[in-house]
């Protein structure tokens, strides 16, 4: 979706993965200038952007929910959709009939793990779940202000080109949604790419075993490394990789496998990748606001108001408080 430029009249405030964590929102949208007015935080002269993931995890899911969409529909927010909401949609949408699964997101033991605190949330209310499901198919996918960019986890312009011919406000629709089952569909390829990011194989069909309890075989890597050499230079994730797997050198291959974000395009902003300690940009052009909220961490904005060149004091970020954690 493109939106109006950020200038010295409309700034925007960025923030990233909530995951439940509604107080600590609230005291941030305070930090940040906005009141609480006729049931709606609101500031009158900024708007907020949230990065995704709103959901799962964290204790106050559906306050969460409620408070982000009225200020998107009072026209003080904008939300983009995490890989979060993208699963809540998989995992109540019927797949296609010979794809070989019963749901988009199939319900195996790993998916239920990750969405159960949503589903216990939820259980007394269906007509509210449904009704949010509806709205989270409503998120667009990106948002493009000319002078700054917004996705969940990646920037691949290769992608969101073709995908806004498809859709000219980045807003998928079920079809979509349903495709995505297809491992080698255009939506498989757009959905995983934006908004889980790059990665990349463990060598030798390695797996390792991350502080989330989950097993995989592939590593989230850097999409902005212009003269990576070994496979530590690229990877990014908090669990990082073993030295000895770190250490070894990106072949040919790997090396022309992987995206980069270029340092002369506009600011881009993404959550997703559980950054820790005191925020601050990747790069010149380049932040993250994911800072592990729901384990702890701080829920982060950043202040932009049109500038070429990210700084770090315009992060704004407040801890998360015990109990406000699952």
């Amino acid at each position: 979706m493109r939106i109006a430029p950020a200038s010295e009249h409309l700034g925007y405030d960025l923030i990233g993965d909530i995951h439940g964590c509604a107080q600590t929102l609230e005291r941030l949208l305070g930090e940040l200038g906005y009141a609480h007015v006729d049931g709606v935080w609101q500031h009158p002269a900024r708007r907020a952007i949230f990065l995704g993931d709103l959901l799962d995890r964290g204790p106050r899911i559906r306050e969460v929910v409620a408070l982000v969409r009225t200020m998107v529909e009072a026209g003080f927010a904008l939300c983009i959709m995490g890989n979060h909401e993208y699963n809540a949609l998989g995992w109540h949408t019927r797949a296609l009939p010979g794809s070989g699964r019963q749901h988009v997101r199939e319900h195996n033991a790993r998916h239920e793990r990750i969405i159960r605190e949503t589903l216990a949330q939820y259980r007394d209310a269906p007509e509210q779940w449904q009704s949010d499901l509806d709205w989270f198919q409503q998120l667009p996918l990106v948002l493009d202000g000319g002078n700054f960019r917004v996705v969940h986890a990646c920037w691949d312009a290769a992608l969101i080109e073709p995908l806004y011919q498809l859709y000219p406000d980045g807003r998928i629709d079920e079809h979509f949604l349903q495709a995505s089952c297809e491992r080698d569909s255009f939506a498989r390829q757009v959905l995983d790419r934006l908004l889980r990011g790059t990665d990349m194989a463990l060598p030798h069909g390695m797996t390792l075993t991350g502080s989330d309890g989950f097993t995989r075989a592939f590593f989230r890597t850097k999409f902005w490394e212009e003269d990576p050499q070994t496979l530590g230079d690229v990877v990014f994730q908090p669990d990082g990789l073993p030295d000895e797997i770190a250490e070894m050198p990106l072949s040919a291959e790997q090396r022309a496998d992987l995206l980069v974000y270029p340092a002369s395009e506009p600011p881009l902003f993404v959550g997703h990748y559980w950054q820790t300690g005191k925020p601050a940009p990747i790069r010149p052009n380049l932040a993250c606001l994911d800072y592990s909220a729901v384990k702890y961490g701080q829920l982060v904005s950043y202040r932009f108001d049109g500038e070429r060149h990210l700084s770090r004091d315009k992060f704004v970020a407040v801890n998360v408080r015990r109990p406000e954690a699952p």
